[in-house]
């Protein structure tokens, strides 16, 4: 199965476009106010209505309130849900969206238990922890902390870049992988030559 790629954290739609001409399975955008990346509503609505057929898109949100999200959900059109921050599963699914949750590994990181406690999630992201950072951060974890066998499906994020994430596909075998600042020209500023980079390595190791 050929592994998916989400890009995160657009700010313009020409980048947002650039990226899915280049093959991207999926644009994430980040409705958080403390991230460099943050997208208001009116900028989220241009990036979505210039994007081509079948490219999903993802709201991502840390610890936002139900009123936050349902605005967002009113006026954007999203396809799935990204939650970033310490939200329940019950939160997580009240939505009645396809949702992922986001988790920051560390050493005792259960990702067994959190992927039976968000059993219907459509996948478990690991990102690396950074103390007081919610992804973007560019910072790798080691890899080793994930298991062989999890009962979702895994998307790998957290530090990865053109260099690396062949590496990374080969190793840990994730069904996505999800960058942000290893395509980046600046923050929230995408290079296409990176993303291009970046789709052609992960999609050398599927050859």
């Amino acid at each position: 199965m050929s592994v998916r790629i989400k890009v995160c954290g657009f700010t313009r739609v020409e980048d947002a476009v650039a990226a899915a001409n280049l093959g991207i399975d999926a644009i994430g955008l980040v409705f958080y106010d403390k991230s460099p990346r943050h997208v208001g509503i009116a900028q989220a609505q241009a990036i979505i209505a210039a994007l081509p057929p079948f490219v999903t898109v993802v709201a991502l949100f840390v610890n936002a309130t139900r009123e936050e999200i349902e605005a967002v959900l009113a006026q954007c059109a999203i396809d799935v849900l990204q939650f970033h921050g310490e939200e329940s599963p019950a939160f997580c699914r009240s939505f009645h969206r396809p949702y992922l949750k986001a988790v920051r590994v560390q050493p005792g990181t259960d990702l067994q238990t959190l992927a039976a406690q968000y059993h219907d999630a459509r996948g478990l992201l690991t990102d690396a922890f950074v103390e007081g950072a919610h992804g973007g951060t560019g910072k790798t974890f080691d890899w080793t902390l994930i298991p062989a066998q999890l009962p979702l499906p895994l998307i790998l994020s957290g530090g990865l870049d053109e260099h690396n994430v062949a590496d990374a596909v080969r190793r840990v075998r994730p069904a996505a992988v999800d960058v942000s600042s290893g395509v980046e020209a600046g923050k929230g500023i995408k290079s296409p030559q990176r993303v291009a980079d970046f789709v052609a390595e992960v999609r050398a190791t599927q050859n």
